[in-house]
């Protein structure tokens, strides 16, 4: 989308630039009257933007706990009776993140005009995913926004925790293992070469390891070290590029699942984020279908994806999630278990959220 700039002037008389995203300049001016007593010429923007603000705005992401927070927040003023356009005037002028201010100014704006707020936020997918919009979009449907909002920030805020603890988790072993190679590094450049001529004096044959860690210390001390510094390299390179193939991607992910340890992490954190999703879904009004299209494509791990996408298909032809899913032999037999009496009992939402609640903890 173009970037047009207008000469405005606010209501107190003080005029200046402002930039705006727009599809035309028409669509420019009209967001600008909204927010400005007069509007002068608008014009498109040819000059490239090196400004502290455009280049913070261009790397920085937004964040589950941005979005946690613009929601709760979002939540509470429309919860008051404010209007729509107001509440995201406000939370766009005191948000600190500069990519997300600047899209829920457009945002207010094309609101404004009559835009859906859904419809708005789907234009700014790194701000607002599917799973997003898809949420608000049934809260603007059935008239309970500010519940949803709500329901989002839960839901972003477990993201968020779980995500937290995940890390943590895998912190300590990380940590142990690069100070052990740290340790090892140590040890057979500066330490072994101490040793080695101890061993050359002593004159008899050495065992085959000290051999071989003196002959390593050698290649580490050399600009033989080169070599496997270039290897290295290449595999960290030919590992990015197979990751982004269609197999490569299933194979590994597949392995980040049965990895010890972390794949058991790796494996709980995406039952109780395919619940967690799931559930606020379908609790918020979106369809199962859509709700698993959703959580297909949020899901992170390309092995879930496909299990999610085959048990969808079986479900379309009038089979039960819980049975779906046990088919694809993903999820644990728990889950499954809780989802099934979920299904039997007509409280699908709230099993799958108790689901998500036990693989958090």
């Amino acid at each position: 989308m173009p970037t047009f700039i207008a000469q405005v002037r606010d209501k107190s008389g003080k005029s200046k630039k402002e930039k705006i995203d727009a599809a035309t300049p028409e669509q420019a001016r009209s967001m600008l009257e909204h927010r400005y007593a007069t509007v002068g010429s608008v014009k498109k923007s040819l000059d490239i933007d090196f400004s502290l603000s455009s280049l913070s705005e261009k790397f920085t992401n937004v964040t589950i706990k941005d979005k946690a927070v613009f929601s709760r927040q979002f939540a509470a003023m429309v919860n008051a009776g404010v209007a729509i356009v107001r509440c995201l005037g406000v939370l766009g002028e005191q948000c600190s993140n500069p990519k997300l201010k600047k899209a829920l100014m457009n945002i207010s704006a094309e609101v404004q005009q009559g835009t859906n707020l859904s419809d708005a936020m789907r234009k700014h997918p790194d701000c607002f995913d599917d799973l997003y919009v898809s949420m608000v979009q049934a809260g603007e449907v059935g008239g309970v926004l500010d519940e949803v909002l709500n329901r989002l920030a839960k839901l972003l805020e477990d993201m968020n925790r779980l995500q937290n603890q995940i890390k943590s988790a895998m912190a300590y072993p990380t940590v142990v293992g690069f100070l052990a190679l740290l340790v090892f590094l140590a040890m057979t450049m500066f330490l072994i070469p101490i040793f080695a001529g101890i061993f050359q004096d002593l004159g008899t044959e050495l065992p085959v390891l000290t051999r071989f860690m003196l002959w390593l210390s050698g290649i580490l001390r050399s600009w033989k070290v080169l070599i496997p510094i270039v290897v290295v390299i290449v595999l960290v390179t030919a590992f990015k590029y197979y990751y982004k193939t269609p197999m490569g991607k299933l194979q590994i992910d597949g392995l980040q699942l049965k990895m010890p340890l972390f794949g058991e992490l790796n494996e709980k954190g995406s039952v109780a984020r395919f619940c967690r999703v799931f559930g606020s879904l379908t609790r918020s009004g979106v369809p199962i279908l859509n709700s698993l299209d959703i959580v297909r494509d949020t899901a992170g791990n390309q092995v879930i994806s496909n299990a999610i996408n085959s048990a969808k298909n079986e479900i379309q032809q009038g089979g039960m999630i819980s049975l779906a899913l046990q088919r694809e032999n993903i999820f644990p037999p728990l889950a499954i278990q809780m989802i099934s009496i979920g299904e039997e009992t007509g409280e699908l939402d709230s099993m799958v959220m108790k689901v998500a609640d036990f693989y958090e903890d």
